[in-house]
Formats: C-alpha cells, sequence, structure tokens
C-alpha cells in the first residue's frame, strides 16, 4: 500500500514564508533550513496527520517555531531531526485542536484519499482511509507514535525521542494502537 507525498502549495524553492522574511540573522539559517527540508516536513505533517489542508499551516507553524529557537540548536548537523521534533509538535497540538473543533461539530470528517500514492489501488485507498479513520479515534500520542514507526519508518528510540516519552511508552502507545487496527480492520 503505498502512500502520496504531500504536495505543498509552495515550493521549497519560493523560499519561506511570509512571516519569516522580514526577521534578523539567526534566520537565515531557517531560511536555509527552509529551502532545504520544507518539503521533508510537509511530507511528514501530511503522512502523520492525513489531512493535506493542514500542510501548509504546519510547515509555517514549524519554521515559524524554528525561528524562536534557532539559538538554542548546538549541532547544527542535528537541524533535521529538530525540524522532524517540531513537526510533531505542531502536528500534535493541530490534531488534538482538529478532534477538539469535530466534538465539538465545527469541523467536518475529513477526507483521507489524498494519503494514498496517485497509483494505489482502489482496496488500498478505501484501506488507508479505514487506518486513518481508525487513527482518529485513538489519543493523538498514540496515534503519533504509530504514525512514526509504521508510516514514517522510524526505529523506536526515535519514535520516543520525537515523541517525548520514554521508549516504554512508545511501545506501549504503538501496541495498544496497533491491536485496535488488527480487530477493526480484521471486522470489516
Amino acid at each position: 500500500m503505498a502512500l502520496a507525498r504531500a504536495r505543498p502549495q509552495a515550493s521549497p524553492h519560493d523560499g519561506p514564508p511570509a512571516a519569516l522574511r522580514h526577521l534578523p540573522a539567526p534566520v537565515s539559517l531557517v531560511q536555509q533550513a527552509f529551502r532545504e527540508h520544507a518539503a521533508f516536513v510537509a511530507k511528514m505533517a501530511h503522512r502523520v496527520t492525513g489531512r493535506s489542508e493542514e500542510v501548509d499551516d504546519i510547515v509555517q507553524d514549524v519554521f515559524i517555531v524554528a525561528v524562536r529557537g534557532v539559538g538554542a540548536l548546538r549541532d547544527p548537523t542535528a537541524l533535521r531531526h529538530w525540524l522532524a521534533t517540531i513537526t510533531v509538535r505542531v502536528a500534535r497540538k493541530r490534531l488534538r485542536t482538529l478532534r477538539l473543533r469535530r466534538f465539538c461539530g465545527l469541523d467536518d470528517a475529513p477526507e483521507y484519499e489524498s494519503v494514498a500514492a496517485p497509483g494505489a489501488t482502489t482496496e488500498d485507498r478505501v484501506l488507508l482511509s479505514r487506518i486513518f479513520e481508525l487513527l482518529d479515534t485513538v489519543p493523538v500520542n498514540y496515534r503519533l507514535a504509530w504514525s512514526l514507526r509504521h508510516v514514517e519508518g522510524y526505529d523506536l528510540e526515535v519514535v520516543a525521542e520525537l515523541c517525548g516519552c520514554s521508549l516504554a511508552t512508545a511501545k506501549r502507545w504503538i501496541g495498544a494502537v496497533h491491536a485496535k487496527l488488527v480487530v477493526e480492520v480484521d471486522d470489516d
């Protein structure tokens, strides 16, 4: 089953979002990071949230946070991992907000067809939609840990680090989601 790559509306070659263009010096590192890593952040945001309509906002929020925190980055070679951590935090906040909006009746059920790659079969599209619908029913931290492990393919240690939890907790979250998916998908 193939997942689609996120298609951000603005190309990374268009430069940083307007909110970043007027800011001073260490921002040049963030501008360079935007050019080099915006597509990575967009892909990750799309695949962990499953919502293409949220990708641009998440990318912009990630780089705004990066501008504010770039002074604390001690190892420039860790930039990509640092951006992944910020992406997970921003996605967590966005997913919680979306869940609350949906609970209050302020948001419609999302369409997950964009998650599947263009060449995916009808069966794959249906299965991916069902998986993402089920992911909407589990706690956000569980969803993120499972997505980072099984959609993004990160090692368990990296998943724990990106989620800001212990290795045991990450394993427990992933296992709980996996068990639910096996039961629910097998029942369909």
